[in-house]
């Protein structure tokens, strides 16, 4: 007797309308999957390649949004494109449940957390008691490791951490036993530690479910440890599918083979690259610099009593778990944040307690670009505009010298001179954190503090911003602070490393041996949580033959 697999994706296409007249964008085309009950499959590409799309299709969420879908898609028997609203409500949450990417936006900020699942659950559960179902909300908060989950569930969103809420989104996603879960990026923006607590979450309930689990994500060492299948898509349609230590170990397209080479690996040192003499001397440094927010008993202390110097020209990589206090300090560093305590000294002077009006004179040597392009750039303004801002701030330049300067700036950075009218929403995720860098190189500045600068980027896009900054470094002499949670990215673009961790610096040498011989536990527990390239098989629940597990070591 045979049984149908869970998932059967047949001929699938999804085209979006362009502005009016302007025909459709196809997203998806042609994608065909199948995937068995228990089993576990891993959709990876670069940004725009199609993969999200194809997975809110399982769902049916592009319902109602003017989408053109095509093709087959059943889950666990249902036809989706058929099925009617009622049919797709209780798909959603009973049959197949979805983790978003992005908890924060997912949540009901008014609601408590165990209101929402307790939601969810008397949905699907008809004739299910109010009391039942914020039991059934405790239980799936404490199975997916919330502390105190009783007395937690009746926090809202913003109470909780990055990685709680993306566990209080598993939980409820969990809470009608799916038969599929399907996970959106679910560990983006998660420090290492705590990523690696969710993927070894999504892991167990696999085994003691039987669930299957289609993971979309654009890191390959999160793929290989937890899926038994890769499918690899470009442009929306599929170029590569197989077993995942095959497609790993083997690649058969040149696509793959580029996405594989573009990873980066915590276990490789920085290529040695020639650089120009160089000026040597301390041009920035912290003396027990601290930060602290609030006040009486409910005071918070984000950074307290670091001491960093960084030199002209070299690269200070900057790591730590969320809360450590990584952005607290860079922003103090380039004084978008006053200090609490303690001293900063930028060429020899005191720079901490300066005025905004004496602090003008530095705000051109001292600059950042911020991890979210979109959220720092003005959307109402072209980026030509934006990058001029520093320019005509600084009063020197007249409007004609300013296009021309921004039109270098933007060839610099890769970008089309003519692109100097276009707005944000126009460009790609890589193709704005290259205007964020443009206007922090404008006013020609000694040191750039770049905080999360790579996060959100697919691997491809990563290994071109790092490759641009290494060359704006080696050619124009800058001093960088690299602040990030990638321990792998940190290390091919730092001369010294700094391991920050409640505020303060456990560690801190060369990068290279603090990568090879860490002194701290906390340095030596974030290197051992880094997911490698090497899938391993261990046994998982009823459906499910294997699961890949991840070589942490590598």
């Amino acid at each position: 007797m045979t049984t149908e697999p869970l998932v059967v994706v047949d001929g699938l296409s999804v085209a979006f309308p362009a502005a009016p007249g302007g025909g459709l964008v196809r997203a998806v085309t042609d994608l065909s999957f199948t995937l068995p009950a228990g089993g576990a499959l891993g959709v990876v590409g670069e940004s725009g390649s199609g993969k999200s799309t194809a997975a809110y299709a399982l769902l049916g969420l592009h319902r109602g949004t003017g989408a053109r879908v095509t093709g087959s898609v059943r889950v666990a028997g249902h036809d989706v494109p058929a099925a009617s609203d009622a049919e797709l409500r209780r798909l959603r949450g009973g049959v197949a449940a979805m983790v978003f990417q992005d908890p924060l936006s997912s949540l009901d900020p008014y609601q408590a957390i165990g209101d929402q699942i307790a939601e969810v659950y008397r949905v699907h559960r008809r004739g299910a008691s109010g009391k039942a179902a914020r039991a059934r909300a405790v239980h799936v908060l404490d199975r997916v490791g919330i502390p105190d989950a009783a007395r937690r569930a009746r926090f809202r969103p913003h109470e909780f951490s990055g990685g709680m809420r993306q566990r209080a989104l598993i939980a409820m996603a969990l809470a009608c036993e799916p038969r599929l879960l399907v996970a959106d990026e679910p560990t983006t923006a998660l420090d290492v530690t705590v990523q690696a607590q969710v993927l070894g979450l999504l892991r167990e309930l696999r085994a003691e479910t039987g669930m299957g689990l289609i993971l979309v994500t654009h890191d390959l060492g999160v793929a290989a440890g937890n899926v038994d299948e890769l499918l690899v898509m470009k442009d929306g349609a599929a170029v590569e599918h197989g077993p995942v230590g095959t497609v790993l170990k083997a690649p058969a397209q040149t696509y793959t083979r580029e996405l594989l080479a573009a990873v980066p690996r915590v276990g490789v040192r920085r290529e040695a690259v020639r650089e120009p003499a160089r000026d040597d001397s301390v041009l920035l440094e912290a003396t027990a610099l601290q930060r602290r927010f609030g006040g009486g008993k409910r005071t918070a202390t984000a950074v307290d009593g670091v001491s960093l110097s960084i030199r002209a020209g070299e690269t200070v990589g900057v790591v730590g778990e969320s809360g450590s206090g990584k952005t607290t300090l860079g922003r103090m560093l380039v004084r978008l944040l006053e200090p609490t305590g303690g001293q900063l000294r930028y060429r020899g002077r005191d720079i901490g307690g300066l005025g905004e009006r004496e602090l003008r004179a530095f705000r051109g040597e001292l600059q950042m670009v911020f991890q979210d392009p979109v959220s720092s750039l003005n959307p109402r303004r072209s980026i030509g505009e934006s990058i001029a801002d520093p320019l005509r701030a600084a009063g020197k330049l007249g409007e004609a010298q300013i296009t021309g300067r921004v039109r270098d700036l933007l060839e610099r950075v890769g970008l089309d001179p003519g692109s100097y009218h276009r707005y944000p929403h126009e460009f790609s995720g890589g193709q704005r954190q290259r205007v964020g860098i443009a206007r922090a190189l404008a006013p020609e500045p000694k040191l750039i503090v770049c905080d999360e600068p790579v996060s959100a980027l697919d691997v491809t896009t990563q290994a071109q911003v790092v490759r641009l900054l290494g060359e704006l470094q080696r050619d124009l002499g800058l001093a960088l602070v690299f602040i990030a949670h990638d321990l792998a990215v940190v290390r091919q673009v730092s001369d010294r490393l700094v391991v920050m961790r409640g505020g303060r610096i456990v560690e801190e040498g060369p990068a290279d041996a603090v990568y090879e011989r860490p002194s701290h536990p906390y340095t030596r527990g974030l290197l051992a949580a880094v997911p490698g390239l090497e899938p391993a098989v261990v046994p998982v629940g009823a459906g499910a033959e294997t699961v890949a597990r991840g070589n942490t070591a590598a």
